[in-house]
């Protein structure tokens, strides 16, 4: 969710910044140099830049892509999460809890039909029937629960538009 704020930071970016920020998240591993000659800056002033634009919270970090087959972590689920009471104190105890547990990837809060939707990634449904009793289902508050496996990623990506 945006604040009026961000709106207007957003505004204050140039168009270096942006073309800065689009090659990043093509390529993090990119080289100041390389960065430099697809902007259209010297090596000095792009690296200034990636500074300024890191100091002030538009680059959060760099990570690598990896293959979740590869790592026996193919089967994605989305689980929706209701909660028994709606307390700050079950709140903050639920997110604690779901924030430990590797197999999530991303655990949003949501207005609607239920509390949470957590997205989580295991090996195979043997394996999503595991995490579901001894971790999704033991967690503080958790009332009820509906899967949905993905049985095709049609777009995967974390690259925001600009």
């Amino acid at each position: 969710m945006t604040s009026p704020s961000d709106a207007v930071a957003v505004v204050d970016l140039d168009r270096i910044d942006r073309r800065i920020l689009l090659a990043l998240q093509a390529d993090g591993r990119i080289t100041n140099l390389d960065l430099a000659d697809t902007v259209g800056l010297s090596p000095t002033a792009t690296a200034e830049r990636v500074k300024r634009l890191t100091r002030e919270g538009y680059i959060l970090g760099y990570s690598a892509r990896l293959d979740p087959a590869k790592l026996n972590r193919a089967l994605l689920v989305f689980v929706e999460i209701k909660l028994d009471r709606m307390t700050p104190e079950v709140f903050s105890t639920f997110a604690a809890a779901i924030a430990r547990a590797p197999q999530v990837l991303e655990c949003h809060m949501i207005a609607g039909g239920f509390d949470y939707l957590v997205k989580a990634r295991v090996g195979t449904m043997e394996d999503y029937r595991a995490f579901l009793s001894d971790v999704l289902m033991a967690l503080p508050g958790v009332r009820e629960t509906h899967t949905y496996p993905v049985m095709e990623e049609v777009k995967n990506t974390a690259a925001l538009a600009l």
